[in-house]
């Protein structure tokens, strides 16, 4: 009997300790709560729960975006981004003027305002890998690739075969791969690329998959580097899945940048493959091309994640909705908010601001899906009009405000992009490209079914349960 009050009591004793943990770890009250919740209900699993998952490794400083060697270099490039930014302030394009505070702020997390960048938008796997593969091979001086998703299929084999061939042609080819999303290939596949040359390096690499409590922490971003000249970034991962028709169709976003636009981007790779590689990589005049464009889109990048001082990408987020005067168009697979982008949208759309989300009819989540439904009557009373899409899964993660700025990148409007995940969001401020984004939207907004507010208020309490349920845990998921 004795052996029975000693473990109650060391049980008690622990789950005090994990309580206090949890209290002076995590700073969201939502985020607090939930996980004391999980871990006072759900006995012995809600500490693994929150170990697994939850631990605030943060402050342990896992990476750190700022691993450059040379301190005089980083300076250099530092003045050079507030040069570049000045130059393009100076231009005075309407575009920046409405949104000087949110270009302004990402200037303060040292991200260039670049002018003069030529922008291709790219809409599914279809119209995005063919203008991948011909950047590839036109490459004559290096590769950088880093993918959350990439699977040995036949789009991933495809430019594997690329990246020997220049590897064997003497071009420099470095490769990143998230070790948990791209786990598919984590053993022949990259060894084939090793041996033929590529450097190849996993992300945060996880030993053991199924016990793992690093699904946290991942590198979500997409981004290829070639030359230093073009970069792609956005949503779309390199999978089969991506290229329709094949089933089921697939909706995305990705962007392809030529022009000054790219350095933050290669900025980004060079601090990730310092982080992950055994080979540091100095920042070197050529890796940052200075041939010129004819294109005219001013273009800055976001970025952030566990790392970070301040959730950049979030409140990118929150300020474009802020600065919205007349229209937002929002497009998400994951629609988890949290309360201050959640509280953003009601007072944008409330103050007249005319907003359309359009999210998946089905996500591939079912609790993330429930989750993302907790929102809707709020944002619905706003006035937000909300589309769901029917024609596939919609994984776009876009952002269009006032026909002016485009938003394309690799964040959900989710708690995991916006603290657990290293994301990049790329800022084109130019009504071109904003236009060519509304349009696919609209597009888009034909294979959706709009949701009635009045029917969506009518649902029994009965039905409302799972999703307020679901909403309790939302910072988990």
């Amino acid at each position: 009997m004795n052996w029975y009050i000693l473990l109650g009591a060391g049980y008690a004793v622990l789950v005090i300790f994990v309580c206090l943990r949890i209290l002076y770890d995590i700073q969201s009250t939502s985020k607090t709560f939930a996980y004391l919740l999980v871990t006072l209900l759900l006995p012995g699993i809600g500490i693994i729960i929150y170990f697994a998952v939850g631990a605030n490794y943060r402050k342990n400083k896992l990476y750190s975006k700022k691993i450059i060697t040379d301190n005089k270099l980083l300076a250099e490039i530092r003045e050079k981004i507030v040069h570049e930014s000045e130059k393009t302030w100076e231009s005075g394009e309407p575009e920046v003027k409405s949104h000087k505070e949110l270009a302004r702020m990402l200037l303060h997390d040292n991200s260039p305002l670049t002018g003069n960048n030529e922008v291709t938008l790219l809409l599914n796997g279809e119209h995005k890998f063919p203008e991948v593969i011909k950047a590839l091979e036109a490459a004559e001086h290096h590769i950088h690739i880093e993918y959350y998703i990439f699977e040995n299929d036949g789009i991933g084999n495809r430019i594997k075969e690329i990246l020997l061939q220049k590897a064997a042609a003497g071009i420099k080819v470095r490769f990143i791969y998230d070790d948990f999303g791209s786990r598919g290939i984590r053993h022949a596949f990259a060894q084939e690329l090793r041996d033929g040359g590529v450097e190849v390096f996993p992300f945060y690499k996880i030993w053991f998959v199924a016990l793992s409590n690093r699904t946290n922490y991942r590198n979500h971003r997409k981004i290829i580097v070639v030359d230093g000249c073009t970069a792609f970034v956005g949503g779309i991962n390199v999978s089969d899945r991506y290229i329709n028709p094949v089933k089921p169709y697939w909706r995305d976003t990705h962007v392809m940048i030529k022009g000054p636009g790219v350095y933050y981007l290669q900025y980004l790779f060079i601090c990730d493959w310092n982080f992950c590689s055994e080979k540091k990589l100095p920042v070197l005049p050529e890796y940052f091309c200075s041939k010129k464009t004819k294109g005219k889109a001013i273009v800055q990048i976001a970025a952030s994640g566990p790392d970070s001082d301040m959730p950049t990408i979030m409140f990118s987020l929150m300020q474009t909705i802020t600065l919205a005067k007349e229209e937002l168009l929002i497009t998400s697979p994951y629609f988890i908010p949290g309360d201050t982008i959640l509280n953003a949208i009601c007072a944008a759309a409330m103050s007249g601001v005319k907003i359309k989300l359009l999210v998946p009819l089905k996500s591939d989540s079912k609790l993330v899906n429930a989750a993302a439904w907790s929102y809707y009557n709020e944002i619905l009373e706003a006035g937000v009009e909300i589309y769901l899409y029917k024609k596939g899964f919609v994984h776009a993660k876009t952002v269009v405000a006032d026909s002016q700025l485009a938003i394309i990148g690799t964040a959900n409007m989710d708690h995991r992009s916006f603290e657990l995940n290293f994301e990049v969001n790329s800022m084109i401020y130019d009504d071109a490209i904003a236009q060519q984004l509304k349009q696919a939207f609209m597009e888009d907004l034909k294979d959706a079914e709009q949701i009635n507010p009045k029917t969506w208020a009518k649902r029994s309490l009965f039905k409302q349960l799972p999703e307020k349920l679901c909403r309790l845990f939302s910072p988990l998921l």
